[in-house]
C-alpha cells in the first residue's frame, strides 16, 4: 500500500489543511476532466455531509477544482495540487485514486478507479450512517492517467524533487528577461540560439543514457574541468540535441578527452582545428542521420546537434572560448559542428570502424582532428580509377600548401558516383592509397622555398643534400596509413571531399574511435 507523505494544501478559500489530520479521513485525488473522478465526487460528498469521517478531495488543476465544486455543489474542502507537487509525492498513476488514512496518517484502504464493490465495503466498514444507491452506479470504470504522467510534466517534478539527479548550478532568470537574450549575454551560445536548459529538459535528456549523472566521464582543458554526465546532458539540450543523441556526445567527450587526441592543442593552435565526428555502425540508422545528400551541410538534426552539443561543451565546460585560449586566426565553420555518419551500405570496402578494430555490428565515433575543409574534389570526366584517383591526389596536394609534403592525418570523402568508378576496376582502399602517394610525390628540390614562395624547404639546407637525395621522390603524405577512406554523399554528383588534418602524432593529434553504448 502507498505510504502516506505529509503535506498542506490551501482549499478553494485559500484555507490550509494539513494531512494527517489526526482522525479517520477519506482522500482522494482527482482531476475535472476524468469521468470517473466525476462519478465519485458525489459519493464522497455524501460521505462528507452524514459521517464523522474527515474528506479531502485534492484536485491537479485549479480551473478544474473550480468546476468540480461547482459542477456538484461540493461542501467538503476541495484542495489544489495544481503544481503537482503532492499528486508527485505520492507517485499517482491513476486518479480518482482514494486513501482511506486512520487518525496517525497510516493508510488503511487504498482505492483506484471505481469499483462498485470495494466502495461499498469501504462504507459498509468504514463510513457510519451513510446512505448511497449504489444499485444505480456501475459495476466498475476505470480511472483516467494522473496529470503526473505526462512526460513534460513529469520531467519538470522530478527536476524539482527532493530526489532530483540535477547538482548543476541553477540560474534564476528575472520574469521580464528575454532568456534567450540573457544565453547569448552569459556567453553560453556558440553565436547562434540555443536552446534554454531547464530542469526538465536536462532530465528528459538524462533519459537517453543509462548512466549515473554525477559520474565524471572526461576532463575537459583548457580549465581542466570535470565534464559530468548531466553538465554534457545540458550542452546537448542547448544545442537542440534529441535524448537518444546523449550516448554519442558522451562517447565523443570521451575520445576528444584522451591524451591521443590532444583536445587542448586542436582547440588552442591558430590554425583553425577542430573535431570532426564520423559515426559508424546501427547509430547511424537508429537517430535517422544522414550519410546521402547534404551529408556534411545543413539540414539533418542528428548531424547538425550532435556535432554542436560537442563543440559546445568544450566551450562551456572546458573554457575554450575564442578571444581566450581559442586562437584561431580565421575561425573555421567546422568549429559550429561537423559530425556525419558513413554510407556503410553504398561502400565495396570495410566501413572505418571496422578498419579500426571494431565490430561491424558496434556503434562507434571516430574523431579526427582537421584544420579545413570539406575541400570539393571535382573529377566528372574521369572514367578509370587510376585516373580518378589522380585527381584526388593531385587536389589533395594542395592540402595547407602545395609545398608542405609529408603530412598528416586526412580524411578523403569519396561519393558514390566516384565510387563506381573506383569499384568497376576492383581497386581496394590500400589501392587507393597507394596512388594517392604516387601521383602526389614530387621531387624533393620541387619543395625548396623560392621567389615564388617562402613556403618549403631552406634553401640553405638544400644547398647541403646530393643531387640524389634532391631528386628524390617525396609523397604528399607522411604515410599512407594517414589517409582516413570513407564513403558519403549524394548518388548524383560526381565531387567527392577532402578534410584537411592538422598536426598529426605526439605532436599533434591522433585520431581516437570509441564505442557507444546505446
Amino acid at each position: 500500500m502507498t505510504a502516506v507523505q505529509p503535506f498542506t494544501l490551501r482549499d478553494l478559500q485559500g484555507d490550509e489543511h494539513s494531512v494527517p489530520t489526526g482522525t479517520k479521513t477519506l482522500m482522494c485525488f482527482v482531476k475535472e476532466d476524468c469521468p470517473t473522478c466525476n462519478l465519485v465526487a458525489p459519493i464522497l460528498e455524501a460521505i462528507h455531509q452524514d459521517s464523522n469521517v474527515d474528506v479531502l478531495l485534492v484536485g491537479q488543476t485549479s480551473d478544474g477544482n473550480q468546476l468540480l465544486a461547482a459542477n456538484h455543489s461540493l461542501t467538503m474542502p476541495v484542495l489544489d495540487d495544481s503544481t503537482l507537487i503532492v499528486s508527485f509525492a505520492f507517485d499517482l498513476d491513476t486518479v480518482p485514486h482514494t486513501f482511506l488514512l486512520d487518525d496517525a496518517g497510516e493508510p488503511i484502504k487504498e482505492l483506484i478507479g471505481f469499483t462498485k464493490k470495494e466502495w461499498r465495503e469501504l462504507v459498509d466498514e468504514e463510513v457510519d450512517d451513510v446512505q448511497i444507491d449504489f444499485d444505480e452506479l456501475p459495476e466498475w470504470r476505470p480511472g483516467c492517467g494522473s496529470l503526473t504522467q505526462d512526460p513534460l510534466i513529469a520531467d519538470r517534478l522530478r527536476a524539482e524533487s527532493e530526489n532530483s539527479p540535477l547538482r548543476a548550478r541553477r540560474i534564476e532568470i528575472g520574469a521580464h528577461d528575454d532568456v534567450h537574450e540573457f544565453l547569448f549575454d552569459q556567453g553560453f551560445t556558440d553565436g547562434l540560439p540555443v536552446v534554454p536548459p531547464t530542469p526538465e529538459r536536462v532530465i528528459r535528456m538524462l533519459s537517453g543514457i543509462d548512466r549515473e549523472p554525477q559520474e565524471v566521464v572526461a576532463t575537459i582543458p583548457p580549465n581542466l574541468a570535470p565534464a559530468t554526465i548531466e553538465k554534457i546532458a545540458i550542452n546537448a539540450v542547448l544545442a537542440g540535441c534529441k535524448a537518444e543523441y546523449l550516448p554519442v556526445v558522451v562517447a565523443t567527450i570521451e575520445a576528444i578527452c584522451t591524451d591521443e587526441f590532444n583536445c587542448h592543442g586542436v582547440f588552442a593552435t591558430t590554425m583553425g582545428a577542430t573535431p570532426v565526428m564520423i559515426l559508424n555502425g546501427p547509430v547511424r540508422h537508429a537517430l535517422n542521420m544522414n550519410m546521402k545528400l547534404s551529408s556534411l551541410g545543413q539540414g539533418t538534426r542528428s548531424n547538425a546537434s550532435i556535432g554542436r552539443a560537442v563543440r559546445l561543451a568544450i566551450r562551456n565546460i572546458g573554457g575554450a572560448k575564442p578571444g581566450g585560449t581559442e586562437r584561431s586566426t580565421l575561425g573555421n565553420p567546422m568549429k559550429f559542428t561537423m559530425c556525419f555518419p558513413e554510407w556503410e551500405e553504398r561502400s565495396p570496402w570495410e566501413p572505418l570502424h571496422v578498419e579500426r578494430g571494431f565490430e561491424s555490428e558496434d556503434s562507434v565515433v571516430s574523431v579526427f582532428a582537421m584544420s579545413s575543409g570539406p575541400a570539393q574534389v571535382i573529377d566528372q570526366t574521369s572514367r578509370s580509377a587510376e585516373a580518378l584517383v589522380g585527381s584526388f591526389a593531385m587536389s589533395m596536394r594542395a592540402m595547407h600548401h602545395v609545398k608542405a609534403h609529408r603530412a598528416g592525418d586526412t580524411v578523403l570523402i569519396v561519393c558514390p558516383e566516384h565510387i563506381d568508378t573506383i569499384q568497376r576496376d576492383g581497386w581496394s582502399k590500400a589501392d587507393v592509397r597507394a596512388r594517392i602517394q604516387e601521383v602526389s610525390s614530387v621531387p624533393f628540390r620541387e619543395l625548396i622555398a623560392d621567389s615564388r614562395s617562402g613556403v618549403g624547404i631552406p634553401p640553405a639546407n638544400a644547398a647541403k643534400m646530393s643531387e640524389e637525395q634532391l631528386n628524390r621522390l617525396t609523397p604528399k603524405f607522411a604515410s599512407e596509413d594517414l589517409i582516413h577512406i570513407v564513403v558519403a554523399g549524394s548518388e548524383a554528383g560526381k565531387f567527392s571531399a577532402v578534410l584537411h588534418g592538422w598536426a598529426s602524432g605526439e605532436m599533434g593529434s591522433i585520431p581516437v574511435s570509441r564505442k557507444i553504448d546505446m
